[in-house]
Parts: structure tokens; C-alpha cells; sequence
């Protein structure tokens, strides 16, 4: 999956210090993000290649994680227009770019990033808010509310009956995405996890669920979630009932028939996979 990095290793600690000029720096756009693309490589500016056309970078860079040796920081102001062989991309390509590592840098800089744009102002007095410089965080200077970057938890459901698996579709009106997918959705205030997957499986297909399986998690930035995987059997009638406001397709596949996952970085095409090999975690 997309956060599987390794031999390279993820610190997210928020322990900022002055750039060197090899650290490299995120710079976005909306859902953009400025890089030297080569389909499907990718590569950031580092401190030293944006130094040659906007000098105080080491002064307005602001911290964002460490990967290995190399700190991630972006520059949130002002907005550095295209220069050189660094051009804005739509951040999709985050999907796919190799490294995947870097991938995984650019879409997990771009949560962050979105999460501190959208708290400029305080939500409880409208005061514009400041980083206190101390942890990862937006503070008001009036009424003293300390933000935090807010992480939102989501099921992704693999629904089976004996050696089939459902399969889903979302509606043009709901989502770009027009690959195959699973049932999925987000936890509602005062919902546990698994409250989730029985009220999202009977809102969305109709079907009630029993055998709850956790399978694993994954942080998926592209929607600011956190994902949790479920596997499920079906409750009695599998005969499904479609929201249409959400999805377009429900359809059962049997093991030996279900359609290609064109990539695993998602949890989803995990899932499939998983049940494609007969790997799924069975019921104790």
C-alpha cells in the first residue's frame, strides 16, 4: 500500500530545525503540486534548487515530517510560479509516481498542508490563527483555541457470500473514481467502528452483515482518512437494493472472476486481492 515504504522509514514528529540546502521542499497549488514529472517518475526542489529564485525559502520554509535523513518542508506563502523543469501537476499522479516513497511524501504533505490552510482562521471567533512553533498545531491569539490536524475515520467493507465477493461502483455525481471498489464510508459522531459497517452496508446496498473481521488500516491522505478494513459475511438475503445518490454498481463476482486491481497501494485493492487469493481472515 501506498504508506508501505520500506527500507525507507516515515518520521512524523513535528522537530523543525534551520533547511539544509538537500532537504527538500513541497510546494502546492489546489490539488496541485509543483514537481518535475516524468510519467511516472517524480522529483521535489530541494532548499537549494528554490533558493535560486526565491531566496528567503530558508526563512519562510515551515516544517513538515522527515523521511530517513531528508526534511520535508513547503512553503505556504507566497505561491512560487513554474520555473525551470519544476511544473504543477495535479496531485492524482501521487497515485502512481515512482518512487513510491516520494509518492507517499507528496499526497502526505498535501493532507497537511490542506489541514493548516483550512484552519488560517479560528473556528470558534474568526481571529486569523498562528503556528505556535512548538508542535504541529494552529493557535488563536484571542480566545487561545489550539487547533489540531484533524484525521477522519472511515470502513472500507469487503462483503462476502461463500466465494463471492461485492463489488461496487460510485455515481458520477458522487466521485471521479470509475474503478471497482468496495463499500465504504465515514464514521458518524458517536459510532464505533463497527456500527459503521453495518449502518454504511444497509444504507448503501441494502443488505445486513454479520462476522465482522478486522483486516488492517491505512492513512489515506488523499481524503484526509483514516481507513479501517473490514471483511463480513452476508446476514440471509444477499438480493441488493442500490443508492443510486452514491452508486451507480453493486455487483456479486465470484473468486475466480473478479476484475484486475490495476495497483495495491490502496486498501481497497488490497482487500480484493486478498479475497481474489483466498487469503481473506476467516471467522473464528
Amino acid at each position: 500500500m501506498i504508506q508501505d515504504i520500506a527500507p525507507h522509514k516515515y518520521y512524523v514528529d513535528y522537530q523543525p530545525s534551520v533547511p539544509n540546502d538537500t532537504d527538500l521542499v513541497l510546494i502546492y497549488g489546489h490539488h496541485t503540486i509543483l514537481c518535475n514529472f516524468e510519467d511516472p517518475e517524480i522529483r521535489y526542489p530541494s532548499i537549494a534548487e528554490i533558493a535560486a529564485v526565491f531566496p528567503e525559502i530558508k526563512e519562510k520554509a515551515k516544517f513538515l515530517f522527515r523521511i530517513d535523513e531528508t526534511d520535508y518542508y513547503e512553503l505556504r506563502s507566497p505561491q512560487l510560479p513554474e520555473f525551470g523543469i519544476w511544473k504543477y501537476e495535479n496531485t492524482l499522479i501521487l497515485r502512481s509516481a515512482v518512487p513510491g516513497w516520494l509518492g507517499f511524501a507528496g499526497i502526505t504533505g498535501y493532507q497537511i498542508h490542506t489541514w493548516y490552510t483550512d484552519h488560517t482562521y479560528c473556528g470558534r471567533c474568526g481571529t486569523k490563527m498562528h503556528a505556535p512553533g512548538n508542535e504541529r498545531a494552529m493557535q488563536c491569539p484571542s480566545c487561545g483555541a489550539l487547533s489540531y490536524p484533524v484525521i477522519c475515520p472511515s470502513v472500507i467493507v469487503a462483503i462476502t457470500d461463500g466465494d463471492r465477493l461485492l463489488l461496487t461502483k460510485y455515481a458520477p455525481s458522487h466521485s471521479s473514481h470509475r474503478q471497482y471498489a468496495l463499500v465504504a464510508g465515514y464514521t458518524e459522531v458517536g459510532e464505533t467502528l463497527e456500527q459503521t459497517v453495518h449502518r454504511e452496508v444497509m444504507e448503501e446496498v441494502g443488505l445486513k452483515v454479520k462476522n465482522l473481521r478486522y483486516y488492517k488500516s491505512q492513512p489515506w491522505s488523499f481524503s484526509g482518512s483514516l481507513l479501517a478494513g473490514f471483511y463480513c459475511d452476508v446476514d440471509g438475503d444477499p438480493s441488493i437494493t442500490l443508492d443510486r445518490k452514491e452508486l451507480s454498481v453493486a455487483e456479486w463476482f465470484d473468486r475466480a472472476s473478479l476484475p484486475e486491481t490495476p495497483n495495491l497501494i490502496s486498501l481497497t485493492g488490497e482487500m480484493i486481492e486478498c479475497f481474489r487469493q483466498g487469503k481473506e481472515p476467516k471467522q473464528n
